[in-house]
């Protein structure tokens, strides 16, 4: 008996090779039809013997390419056509998109073994791409992602790429980004002084000798510039750190090889997992004693951030280095975008790169590598960008119309349509102008290919964040709100797939709270509704501001004059005698309430016992002193917590840690080691929450037993662990970030959940 059924397919089935695997498929089976893309994802019109239809169908939900992911597969009975063959028919362009955007991916095994075959014609072809990696969300101008729409527009295929390309039986069959030597994108290597070097293989060859005989060197990979340099030359480190005016902040690092990296850095078979994925992110890895790298790539650290080369440029051009590792961080100015355009490079880095490795394939969506750790088994995301941006998250809620616009810091922004989330790519802070037009521009991008209603935008609770500016450039029905912890909760609630009420720890750096003080160190009760704030930490003084995050010494003299007087004014004067002339002028703005503001911060709590003790006075880069304090934190020793107290104040729990701050300053007398001083502090932190929570639990027995742990702090190894432990041994059940970072990343996402739990509380009219 012969059927024809109507195959529609929602998800990740553009970019990927999905079309030539449900041709391979029809053809396997003796199926006739059509398949093609359009504004939704895939349609295919399946004809033949019922049964054939059936194994069909089968096949396509169990093996479908890697790359692919089907979220929805409709099946409808259809009128016998009659087709007379099974043909890829032209993509519809019209309607209103539904589609998943395609992600970048890492280089394939595939691939990698024809570039290391002399006898293939891409044999050291740096762009050699198929359906199963290569550059996607970078290159695409329109949807659906068909080669016209993207950057490969420019390069005309040749007779054996075309044949490739229409071959069904191919697995380059529709592959958009397809290319080769005679045919495509092609390297170039010019000199500081903007002359031509070297093209091609030449220009890969000198490259790699030049990194070797030391030389700092601009790289254009998939989505953006990196800097690189030897990463096992003390000499090129510290010259690159000098140029880029990077003194402390660890830098990344690429390797030839997996086995590469584990001379160096213990790697877990999940964190390899990682390493060897098609998203091919950042992991942050711990070093191994035997670590052999320059010390300036990571200094006063003990794990290292590593990622495998996940193109064929990145990896060819090891291979010619030598197969050394490399360093290779982004090409930025210091609070600026990644450098993504070759007209770009030397205006913004020409005094730091001594050459610069170009080509000619256009970065039309520059993105950030992405940055993950593994903590008890789960990916922990520090950034979230290439691989895996803007991809799209499923909630049961309806979303459809809501626009987050995140924080201030980290950024990225959210955007709902049914009851898909796409969060955008890795932004960066905004304090500059040409950060809040690459957020403008990306954000754009991303509305134009998706398509929502835009009827509420979301905004963070703060009222000096530049979001709330980009906001105001939209035509919304409504513009909502929502306290920057609020966001952090309801982000790890969805994250977990949660909708009941439940307790949520929130650490954090900065989060301007419902009073006007700032808050960070939390704990919520509630929803993605509403909450209670039951707990914090007690105010401390922040004299002068935002330069208090800077200078994490100036943070600790505010938090010492306002918990403990003139006992405090001394000990600040004995802990920093360099600065004993501005002492008093923080007590007088203290007392007169002058350029000061009040906050109880995890991130401050951190950035203050750093200063104490001696780690940090002054931090180069975003959460220095909170980050090399946690490095020093050892899991292994039994040391005994610092003594806290926990008030009642207005029916809250306030956190008070002025005996631990005196106990630290008499540990620093007593020439106890840094190593101790961290392990016990974050000790104190831990029994101090655990204390907490049993104290709301019997004052509230008939709340939730669930705790979701959020904030940028989470990321603290020590504190993740020892807090999930040890709650979980009182009889709590703890949530963590999975898929969305904890940071200030996630807020957007966070953000959008709130609006939409809020929006579906309200009555119809």
């Amino acid at each position: 008996m012969l059927e024809t059924v109507k195959v529609s397919i929602v998800g990740r089935v553009q970019g990927v090779g999905f079309r030539p695997f449900v041709f391979q498929l029809a053809q396997q089976y003796g199926l006739k039809g059509t398949v093609q893309n359009n504004m939704d994802g895939v349609e295919a019109f399946i004809e033949g013997r019922a049964t054939d239809v059936q194994l069909f169908l089968q096949s396509v939900k169990e093996k479908a390419p890697r790359l692919a992911r089907i979220d929805q597969m409709t099946i409808q009975r259809e009128t016998f056509i009659g087709y007379k063959e099974f043909s890829i028919i032209k993509s519809r362009r019209e309607g209103i998109s539904q589609l998943v955007i395609p992600v970048d991916a890492g280089v394939c095994d595939e691939c990698l073994a024809e570039i290391n075959d002399p006898y293939n014609h891409r044999y050291h072809y740096p762009f050699t791409t198929c359906t199963q990696c290569g550059p996607r969300y970078t290159i695409i101008d329109e949807l659906p992602y068909d080669r016209p729409y993207t950057s490969m527009s420019n390069f005309e295929l040749c007779p054996n790429c075309e044949q490739e390309y229409h071959n069904p039986l191919d697995r380059r069959h529709h592959a958009q980004p397809i290319a080769c030597p005679e045919c495509g994108p092609h390297v170039i290597l010019i000199s500081h002084d903007g002359n031509i070097v070297a093209e091609r293989d030449e220009a890969l060859e000198m490259a790699g000798k030049l990194l070797i005989e030391g030389k700092v060197m601009a790289v254009k990979g998939i989505g953006g510039f990196h800097l690189c340099c030897d990463a096992h030359n003390d000499q090129a480190v510290s010259l690159l750190r000098r140029r880029k005016n990077r003194p402390h902040r660890p830098l990344a690092v690429m390797s030839f090889s997996i086995e590469d990296v584990k001379r160096f850095a213990k790697v877990s078979s999940k964190e390899e997992e990682l390493l060897r994925s098609a998203e091919a992110p950042i992991v942050v890895l711990q070093k191994r004693k035997e670590y052999h790298l320059a010390e300036k790539v990571a200094p006063d650290m003990k794990t290292i951030g590593v990622m495998l080369p996940y193109s064929p440029l990145h990896y060819l051009l090891l291979k010619e280095a030598g197969k050394k590792t490399l360093v290779m961080t982004s090409a930025n100015v210091s609070g600026l975008p990644i450098v993504y355009k070759n007209e770009d490079c030397h205006p913004y880095i020409g005094e730091i790169a001594d050459f610069y490795l170009l080509h000619d394939r256009e970065i039309l969506h520059p993105v950030d590598d992405s940055v993950v750790q593994i903590v008890q088994g789960e990916t922990d995301f520090f950034r979230k960008s290439r691989g895996y941006v803007p991809d799209a998250l499923y909630s049961k809620m309806n979303v459809d119309g809501i626009v987050a616009f995140g924080g201030q810091q980290k950024t990225t922004f959210a955007l709902g349509r049914n009851h898909q989330i796409f969060i955008g790519p890795h932004i960066g802070d905004l304090d500059n102008l040409s950060t809040i037009h690459h957020y403008r521009k990306e954000l754009q991008h991303l509305l134009k290919w998706i398509q929502p209603h835009q009827r509420i935008g979301v905004v963070d609770y703060h009222p000096n964040y530049q979001t709330r500016e980009l906001a105001k450039e939209f035509s919304f029905d409504e513009v909502m709100e929502v306290q920057h912890h609020h966001a952090h909760m309801a982000a790890c609630m969805a994250d977990n797939d949660m909708e009941e009420q439940t307790f949520a720890i929130i650490l954090d750096g900065t989060g301007y709270g419902l009073d006007g003080n700032i808050w960070g160190f939390e704990i919520f009760y509630g929803d993605s509704r509403q909450f209670q704030r039951l707990a914090h930490l007690k105010y401390t003084a922040l004299p002068g501001g935002e330069v208090c995050i800077r200078e994490p010494w100036r943070n600790a003299c505010g938090m010492l004059l306002t918990l403990l007087g003139d006992e405090g004014f001394k000990l600040c004067e004995q802990l920093f005698p360099s600065h004993k002339k501005a002492i008093p002028v923080f007590r007088a703005m203290i007392e007169k309430g002058l350029n000061t503001v009040y906050a109880g911060t995890c991130g401050r709590l951190f950035d203050a016992v750093s200063s104490m003790i001696g780690i940090c006075e002054k931090s180069t880069y975003d959460g220095e002193a909170a980050i090399r304090l946690s490095e020093l934190a050892q899991f292994d020793q039994q040391i005994e917590s610092y003594h806290y107290e926990i008030q009642e104040n207005q029916q809250k729990l306030v956190f008070d840690f002025s005996r631990m701050l005196l106990e630290i300053v008499q540990d620093v007398r007593n020439g106890k080691t840094v190593e101790e001083m961290s392990t016990a502090f974050h000790e104190t932190i831990v029994q101090a929450l655990v204390e907490g929570m049993n104290r709301l639990r019997d004052n509230f027995p008939q709340y939730s037993k669930k705790i979701v742990l959020s904030g940028g702090s989470c990321h603290n190894r020590y504190l993740k662990e020892r807090l999930t432990a040890c709650l979980t041994a009182a009889g709590f059940e703890v949530y963590s970030h999975k898929h969305i970072p904890c940071n200030d990343g996630g807020l957007s996402y966070g953000q959008l959940m709130v609006a939409a739990a809020k929006r579906e509380e309200k009555p119809c009219v």
